[in-house]
């Protein structure tokens, strides 16, 4: 189910973080605790994968996940763009195969944070751990926020 907000969001519990994107999709896992955040290896869909949200849901049951956080597009005057409803799209079609809370949270600026974290790394590492390390980052922040309430 979708949540509005963090307000009805597990407490306690793995999350998963994702980040995602039309050719990769980016992963990252809290512990139990959430005082770690580990990045997973991109989803990318082969030509036999029929669909990302069986892909992220297989991911969450694995991971024993009890929500998902989506990193959520937004235009910098907070308007949504075609790439916003793909994501909605996308976390919608995930409840149908797996019954865990989704909720979003704004991921402006994601990728940047994540490249600087990174550090100096080679164009081809870029290439594979930047959407996973994104995804690290949404899940970083949306464990910040529910640490506030």
């Amino acid at each position: 189910m979708i949540l509005p907000d963090f307000k009805d969001f597990p407490r306690s519990g793995r999350l998963v973080g994702i980040d995602w994107g039309a050719k990769r999709t980016g992963v990252a896992v809290s512990d139990e605790t959430r005082t770690f955040v580990f990045t997973r290896p991109v989803i990318t869909l082969s030509k036999e994968d029929v669909s990302m949200a069986k892909k992220i849901a297989e991911i969450a049951k694995a991971e024993n996940a009890v929500g998902i956080v989506f990193g959520l597009p937004l235009y910098a005057d907070g308007t949504e763009s075609k790439t916003t409803a793909l994501v909605r799209l996308c976390a919608t079609e995930t409840c149908t195969y797996i019954d865990l809370p989704i909720v979003f949270i704004e991921e402006n600026f994601t990728s940047i944070t994540a490249q600087e974290n990174m550090g100096k790394v080679r164009l081809a590492d870029i290439k594979q751990r930047l959407d996973s390390e994104s995804a690290k980052v949404i899940l970083e922040n949306a464990i910040s926020v529910l640490n506030r309430l």
